[in-house]
């Protein structure tokens, strides 16, 4: 569904992505591991055109979209949850969704069906609910696009281990019942290999693993390897 094609990307002085290739698969989680600083961040938001890439092609359902703008991406079935969230905080729950619908699979009430805590608050203005709240105020607002894929940056972040559970069982529901493609960063390498079909470890700008989660959490020291790798 989505292919990445030996993609670089620098900033600054600085050669951020070197040669990244992968393809991420329908109705599948892809997690992304590394170190703070590796290209993580940057790949997520090249791949939603958040940055402008410097080589390489990035095809969405046989396209080639590496040209394209943000709005157009996000058209054609590309959901983006940034590490910062970016919600509205003088608007509430609902005039937050509200601002991001589209017609298609995801009314307001689906996102409310998926996390309830939004519905009970809807309400509330974005300033005054929790860091999780937040989050799946964010995740809300993406899936009120309507996309097929989902890219999450670091989504667990912070946050307190109930609220881990809950948009981990989130997450798991949106592959199970609508067949949605998740590309996930994450900083906690056992808890992302957990809930993910596939794994990606970048280094330096590098892709130097790709496989089955279930398989690297398997070896936790050939885990541990690739993660600290320089």
């Amino acid at each position: 569904m989505l292919s990445v094609k030996n993609i670089n990307q620098y900033y600054g002085g600085s050669h951020i992505l070197r040669d990244v290739s992968f393809e991420a698969r329908l109705g599948r989680i892809t997690v992304l591991l590394g170190r703070n600083g590796v290209g993580k961040t940057t790949l997520l938001a090249t791949l939603m055109g958040h940055t402008q890439l410097h080589g390489g092609r990035i095809e969405y359902r046989g396209q080639s979209i590496e040209r394209l703008p943000v709005h157009e991406r996000s058209r054609l079935g590309i959901g983006y949850v940034p590490q910062t969230r970016d919600i509205f905080p003088s608007l509430s729950i609902e005039e937050n969704l509200q601002v991001a619908a589209r017609k298609g699979r995801w009314p307001m009430e689906r996102v409310y069906e998926l996390f309830p805590r939004l519905a009970e608050r809807r309400s509330h203005m974005g300033n005054q609910i929790s860091g999780g709240e937040q989050q799946m105020l964010s995740i809300g607002r993406a899936l009120m696009g309507d996309p097929a894929i989902l890219l999450l940056d670091e989504p667990m972040e912070g946050l307190a281990p109930i609220i881990v559970e809950m948009l981990m069982q989130a997450l798991t529901r949106l592959i199970r019942e609508e067949a949605l493609t998740v590309v996930l960063v994450e900083q906690s390498a056992k808890l992302a290999l957990q809930v993910t079909e596939d794994v990606l470890v970048l280094s330096r700008g590098r892709i130097i693993h790709s496989g089955k989660s279930a398989e690297l959490l398997a070896q936790p020291e050939r885990l541990a390897e690739l993660i600290v790798a320089h």
